[in-house]
């Protein structure tokens, strides 16, 4: 039997030994057999945590001997420190199919969100977002540009949860353009805020200079009003995005897609639109940037809603705005929260291609299995994310050509996925 070890060396390791994987500070974190893999190749990737690990390394062993060696197929885990002290081990068998591709993901698949917080946005006694948003960012930070180049073109997304309470100080504004500050009855917790066009400058001189693709989140909520706890009525003004727009294609920045609102869709995360005046606030918009980039060769997409997927509201949406409006559908999933790295997001782009193969496992939903074609060179990368601090998984990595996997009494064939959004 071939198998593949990934070992975690804890803190205050002798790292003098001769043969590491020896030491009793060598922990194994997750192991697989390889038996049935084919043509295959196994990358060796050195992962840094903060949370206690000093560094990790990949090992493969057979019955006979431990040795190292190349195979076709790549490994990057995702996981935290819990799940090395886990109490409980699982065998699971995860099937993947690389005779054809299910989906593509575009090119830029990964995405940067910069939101709006102030720095004095608090949750629990903490307040973590201290200078690191699109009004506060230190934007001439050489660190930063260095962490945009190095995906080459990173989609950067500006929005959040205070995009829609976002003035644009341009044009005919109709109310006065100040900072967030922290009020009681306003939208989570904060005042309409300002963007500047001075900041805004700066913001594009940022995005030109390190090549990113930007997504900007236009406020769905500027001249509507609160009928209802959570619930927002009347008919949205366009009058300050059009002046904004006017203002970005007047200055020769790029725009790749404009966003309408945040997670307003359905019953919404603090406020929620009807789904057919949101249809219709749609049409207009559409209208508005056909209107604006008539002259212009490079036409910016319309995405939306931005915001969490429920059936009927969606449906009721696009019966509304009808076929050619919006560009792009987009919903919101949470599944790493606040603790994913920019590390992994950068290990994704450097090793994930964008054909997405078929994986099927019987393990629980708490070991999750993502499948690609590797990215620039041939053969699979396989990222397994273990989500339990409980349960340590021994898994076994097989092709799925004439193999059936029973899951739940079902027989999982080679043409079935495993669902790792849930």
């Amino acid at each position: 039997m071939l198998s593949l070890n990934l070992y975690a060396f804890l803190p205050k390791t002798d790292k003098s030994m001769t043969h590491p994987f020896q030491h009793p500070y060598a922990v194994p974190v997750l192991s697989f057999d390889l038996t049935g893999v084919f043509n295959a190749k196994i990358s060796l990737f050195l992962i840094f945590l903060d949370s206690g690990l000093e560094w990790l390394r990949v090992h493969t062993e057979n019955d006979r001997s431990r040795f190292t060696m190349r195979i076709f197929l790549s490994f990057f885990f995702l996981f935290s420190l819990p799940a090395i002290l886990a109490q409980e081990v699982t065998h699971p068998t995860i099937l993947v199919d690389g005779t054809t591709t299910i989906a593509m993901n575009d090119e830029n698949f990964i995405c940067a969100t910069l939101d709006w917080w102030p720095h004095d946005k608090c949750n629990y006694d903490q307040c973590p977002w201290h200078y690191t948003s699109a009004i506060n960012l230190d934007l001439s930070h050489p660190l930063l540009t260095k962490a945009i180049q190095a995906f080459k073109s990173l989609r950067i997304r500006l929005g959040g949860s205070l995009q829609d309470q976002v003035l644009y100080d341009v044009g005919d504004l109709k109310a006065p353009c100040h900072p967030f500050r922290k009020m009681k009855d306003g939208l989570f917790g904060f005042s309409k805020g300002c963007l500047h066009m001075d900041r805004w400058d700066k913001l594009n001189h940022l995005f030109n200079s390190t090549g990113a693709i930007v997504t900007f989140g236009l406020n769905a909520l500027y001249g509507r009003h609160q009928i209802k706890k959570g619930v927002w009525g009347g008919a949205w003004d366009p009058s300050n995005a059009r002046d904004f727009m006017k203002y970005t294609i007047l200055k020769g920045y790029h725009i790749d897609s404009w966003e309408f609102g945040n997670e307003l869709s359905g019953s919404g995360v603090g406020a929620s639109v009807d789904a057919e005046l949101y249809g219709k606030d749609l049409i207009n918009l559409k209208n508005i940037v056909s209107i604006l980039y008539r002259d212009s060769s490079l036409k910016p997409l319309l995405v939306a809603p931005g915001g969490f997927f429920e059936e009927r509201w969606f449906s009721k949406l696009l019966q509304v705005s009808g076929s050619g409006v919006v560009n792009t559908v987009t919903h919101h999933i949470y599944n790493l929260g606040a603790g994913e790295l920019a590390w992994y997001a950068l290990l994704w782009h450097r090793l994930m291609g964008k054909g997405v193969l078929a994986v099927a496992t019987d393990a629980s939903s708490y070991l999750r299995a993502y499948a690609h074609c590797s990215k620039g060179r041939e053969g699979i990368t396989v990222l397994l994310i273990n989500l339990s601090n409980q349960t340590e998984y021994t898994a076994s990595v097989q092709n799925s050509m004439n193999r059936k996997l029973v899951v739940g009494g079902q027989d999982i064939n080679r043409e079935s996925s495993f669902d790792a959004k849930s």
